[in-house]
């Protein structure tokens, strides 16, 4: 069994604290996908992980075991690079099996694995080949087949897609969800691609400057998020955020403009509070070119002038000036749109999120 449990883990480089006591308990087989932005703890905490960093504080265990101390070799990891850091001068074959051979591994059971591998990830037509004569989606997946020959408890992926272009990036994400599927491993997985910690991860840890802002599903993090920051960090395009005022079962935000406060917070909030009000673009669309999640009832409509808009073929994103601010909505069967044009928009309010202005902790958690 490979579950992986991290308790107060702390990472420092002096006195500059980059870890912050962090707790996750990841399950055998689990996918996690660690995800944040720049300089926020994820890589440096799967390097712990991993053996490659010393802790300064703190627990690692691999499968009940404490691996602290160990080296990496001893931790039965195995890792996938954003570089893939193949051998230039050593074929396909010939790299997904060194780590055997630098092991002594009988030569029979090198060319088992190595085989087993190449058959999983579709490479038997590229094993006499060297790095320079492969494609980036190529080497990748020969830095994936060194990792499963070793037959690890626990793969780490660090942000193995990053040096792909888009259509590669696709096409390489469904390759490791299959490659998950059937080696059945414990995955740790670091990205700063919410679509890819979407649509790969059974949980998603969303940090934030060295701590842990929300651990979740998908759609958990999506349609629940804990705080403001997740609110905009996870969905593309982010969440319309804005702050504003409690008044008269209103939110009043700072030019006057207000929308009705969602029943669901009416119990959660007093007259006065500072708030800021959340709604994805999916909530927020031209009447009649959107979809009603919730209750009909707490629909607003408001007539906006359209700034610009983006068409993306089968829907449009459309902004709109609301509130001193622009605010994006998604118009599905579009139609065109000019700029300063006045439009009746419907804001979706049922689907809206309230988060306290100066903790940015949500308010209320739907079910």
């Amino acid at each position: 069994m490979a579950q992986v449990s991290l308790k107060k883990l702390v990472k420092r480089y002096g006195a500059l604290e980059i870890v912050h006591g962090i707790d996750l308990d990841i399950a055998d087989k689990e996918f996690v996908a660690l995800v944040g932005p720049s300089g926020c703890g994820k890589s440096t905490t799967l390097r712990m992980v991993a053996g490659l960093e010393p802790i300064s504080g703190g627990d690692i265990e691999i499968g009940g075991r404490l691996v602290n101390d160990l080296p990496p070799r001893d931790r039965n990891i195995s890792m996938v690079f954003q570089s893939y850091a193949l051998y230039p001068h050593m074929s396909v074959r010939e790299n997904m099996g060194f780590s055997l051979k630098i092991a002594k591994v009988a030569q029979p059971e090198i060319d088992q694995r190595v085989n087993e591998a190449a058959a999983i990830l579709s490479l038997e037509a590229l094993m006499d080949r060297r790095p320079a004569q492969l494609s980036g989606g190529q080497r990748q997946r020969v830095a994936m087949g060194r990792a499963i020959v070793r037959n690890p408890d626990v793969f780490l992926f660090d942000e193995p897609l990053s040096n792909l272009d888009a259509k590669l990036r696709t096409q390489m994400r469904t390759e490791i969800k299959k490659l998950h599927a059937k080696v059945q491993a414990t995955v740790i997985y670091v990205t700063h691609d919410q679509v890819e910690a979407m649509t790969l991860a059974d949980r998603i840890v969303i940090m934030r400057d060295g701590h842990i802002e929300q651990v979740g599903t998908p759609d958990d993090v999506f349609k629940r998020p804990a705080s403001r920051f997740v609110a905009g960090f996870i969905g593309s395009p982010p969440m319309n955020i804005l702050d504003g005022t409690i008044n008269d079962d209103h939110v009043v935000f700072a030019n006057g403009d207000r929308l009705p406060l969602p029943e669901k917070f009416k119990n959660a909030v007093t007259q006065g509070r500072k708030v800021t009000l959340g709604l994805r673009p999916d909530d927020l669309f031209p009447t009649g070119h959107g979809l009603v999640s919730g209750n009909a009832a707490e629909v607003h409509e408001a007539s906006l002038p359209v700034t610009i808009t983006e068409p993306l073929g089968n829907e449009t994103l459309v902004f709109v000036e609301f509130a001193g601010r622009e605010w994006v909505a998604r118009m599905l069967n579009p139609r065109t749109l000019a700029s300063g044009e006045q439009i009746k928009m419907s804001f979706d309010l049922s689907q809206a999120h309230l988060f306290d202005a100066d903790s940015g902790k949500s308010l209320a958690i739907r079910g």
